[in-house]
């Protein structure tokens, strides 16, 4: 009898412990990423709090719309990828059309990986934003003050993020017959750097002058974040970013594990584009994953605690219209800067034969993301379904 009442007591004792635990982890603040030891990088969070469940009749009348917009955007089934939208982090609508490989005949599924192109500019800003939140690195700080060999020194991590450092674009000063690059030989983000700094490539225009979108920025920050964290860029954004919110299928393109596993690029007309001297560079492209996956990112990224309100305003400050304009860029994220106050967000991307689009539409909780493998530049078209959910003044077709 005693063996039984010292168990009871014993499981009480747990259960209360468990409890008081549960209740514990609910009401605490995160930790701050400022307030993390040094030896612990700061990680992306997923958005776990609870959002406003749609209606079933807003679900169906909206799908029905989007649907409409698909078929005319993409007829025959011609977008050959994948496409998403949700809002409220409940997809709406989704989509997966054609082949990954056109040999084998597979076909694209939602966790199919595809190359993201230019989109990865805004997983590796991400990374940056959350290294300069956790204090490792200042916006502002010189970027020859991390890399040592950086030849510009007026640079700062702010103008590789925003396009105002003035640098080259690398795809054209290695394109040279002038003896620059021997281009038998794939380029490395560290070859870029060491160009720069011995083969006299100059700048194209003064730094901080006028915004010019240069995918050699981003190639740097990628050589940041592995000088910060002290781990290689595919270990850091997986580690930072991809673990921790369950991007279990995307991953940075590494050329000799993964060339022969990666689903391949195609032109319209379906013949395949194969890889040429620029696929080892990674940070501004480079990066495969799927509508799903990127959909656990951009509610991350909409989380209140992503970063400090000071730093998150800077992120979606405009520095690229020198005369007044609509069109504008941020830290690693493009824009649309209407006269009313009405701002829309996003970021595309072009490599090879992948395109890519990438909307998050903040007042109203949407996200809206085509990823394609075969060239087709209706992926760009996506924002026109923006009117459905706010005052965006794009011309849109989503009626019957």
């Amino acid at each position: 009898m005693n063996y039984f009442k010292k168990a009871n007591i014993l499981q009480i004792l747990v259960l209360s412990l468990v409890l008081s635990s549960c209740g514990k982890n609910e009401t605490e603040p995160d930790i701050k990423d400022s307030e993390l030891p040094e030896n612990v990088l700061p990680k992306m969070k997923p958005f776990t709090n609870e959002e406003p469940k749609l209606s079933e009749e807003y679900i169906k009348t909206t799908r029905q719309k989007i649907a409409h917009f698909y078929n005319k955007n993409w007829p025959g089934k011609s977008a050959n990828g994948a496409f998403l939208v949700a809002k409220n982090g409940q997809i709406i609508f989704e989509k997966y059309d054609g082949l990954a490989n056109f040999s084998k005949k597979d076909s694209i599924t939602p966790t199919t990986p595809l190359h993201i192109a230019s989109v990865s500019k805004v997983l590796t800003a991400t990374a940056i934003l959350k290294l300069v939140n956790a204090k490792r690195l200042d916006l502002d700080q010189k970027v020859n003050s991390i890399l040592k060999e950086f030849p510009f020194p007026e640079v700062t991590v702010r103008m590789l993020l925003n396009h105002r450092s003035g640098l080259r674009n690398y795809a054209y000063f290695t394109d040279r017959n002038d003896g620059v690059w021997d281009r038998h030989n794939r380029l490395t983000n560290q070859d870029i750097l060491t160009l720069l700094a011995t083969k006299n490539i100059g700048l194209e225009s003064r730094t901080n002058t006028r915004f010019a979108y240069c995918n050699t920025n981003y190639a740097m920050l990628a050589l940041i974040i592995e000088k910060i964290t002290k781990k290689s860029y595919k270990e850091a954004m997986s580690e930072m970013i991809f673990k921790p919110l369950g991007m279990k299928n995307t991953f940075v393109f590494d050329y000799e594990k993964d060339k022969d596993r990666i689903v391949p690029s195609y032109k319209a007309n379906r013949v395949e584009i194969g890889k040429d001297y620029l696929d080892k560079v990674y940070g501004d492209k480079n990066i495969y994953s799927t509508v799903r996956d990127l959909l656990k990112f951009d509610r991350a990224r909409n989380k209140p605690s992503f970063l400090e309100p000071s730093l998150l305003k800077q992120v979606y400050m405009g520095y690229s219209n020198e005369r007044k304009g609509k069109k504008n860029y941020g830290l690693g994220i493009r824009m649309v800067n209407w006269e009313t106050g009405q701002n829309f967000y996003f970021h595309n991307g072009w490599w090879h034969g992948n395109t890519s689009a990438y909307i998050t539409l903040q007042k109203e909780q949407v996200t809206i993301i085509a990823l394609s493998n075969k060239m087709n530049k209706s992926t760009y078209n996506v924002k026109k379904l923006a009117p459905l959910f706010g005052d965006y003044p794009f011309e849109t077709d989503t009626e019957e």
